[in-house]
C-alpha cells in the first residue's frame, strides 16, 4: 500500500470529514472541530494533513495554535486534535506517519512545543512526554496527569515555557 502525506486541500473537506465521523464511531464531534478550527485565527493550512492512499484520504491530522499562559506572558504553542485514521486502514502506520511529518513540519515553521490531550501507551512512541511534571497545567478539561502530553519540537523551549494551555474558543463551541 503506496500512502501519500500531504496538506489538505478543500477539494479534501468531504473525504477529511468522513475520516473523522467514521473513525470516532459514527461521532460527529471531531469533524465539527476540524471545521470550526478551520475557520479559526489557529488555523495553519500547512498543518491540516491528509494520508491519501488507493485514491482516498485514509487519514487526517490537524495541528493547530493555542496559547501556554502564566502571570507573566503567554506563549504560542500547537496542539495535536484530532487525528483520524479509517477504520479499514487503521493499525497500518498511517496515523504514525501523520504524526511523524506534522512534528517535522511545526519544527520547519519554528513552533516550540505541541501538547495534546491523548493515550498514554500511543504518543511517548513519538517522543511526547506528561506535561504537567514540567510545569504546563491544563484546567479545561479535567484529565488525568499521563493524557496531557508535550512534544518539545524545537531543544530547550520548554525550560522557557511554564503555566496553563489555554486551548482556542473553536474547541469549545
Amino acid at each position: 500500500m503506496t500512502i501519500l502525506v500531504r496538506t489538505e486541500t478543500p477539494a479534501d473537506h468531504a473525504q477529511v470529514r468522513e475520516a473523522n465521523v467514521r473513525a470516532f464511531g459514527g461521532r460527529e464531534d471531531e469533524a465539527n472541530l476540524v471545521e470550526r478550527i478551520r475557520k479559526s485565527e489557529g488555523f495553519i493550512p500547512y498543518l491540516s494533513l491528509v494520508a491519501e492512499t488507493d485514491g482516498r484520504i485514509a487519514g487526517h491530522l490537524l495541528l493547530s495554535k493555542a496559547a501556554v499562559v502564566n502571570e507573566e506572558d503567554a506563549n504560542e504553542v500547537i496542539v495535536l486534535a484530532p487525528i483520524a485514521v479509517l477504520p479499514d486502514y487503521q493499525r497500518q502506520g498511517i496515523g504514525s506517519r501523520l504524526i511523524t511529518e506534522g512534528l517535522l513540519r511545526c519544527k520547519e515553521l519554528g513552533f516550540g512545543l505541541v501538547l495534546l490531550i491523548g493515550h498514554p501507551s500511543y504518543y511517548p512512541k513519538f517522543g511526547f512526554k506528561p506535561a504537567r511534571p514540567i510545569g504546563l497545567e491544563l484546567k479545561q478539561f479535567d484529565v488525568p496527569d499521563d493524557v496531557f502530553m508535550v512534544y518539545e519540537v524545537l531543544e530547550n523551549t520548554r525550560r522557557r515555557i511554564e503555566g496553563e494551555l489555554q486551548y482556542p474558543k473553536a474547541f469549545f463551541e
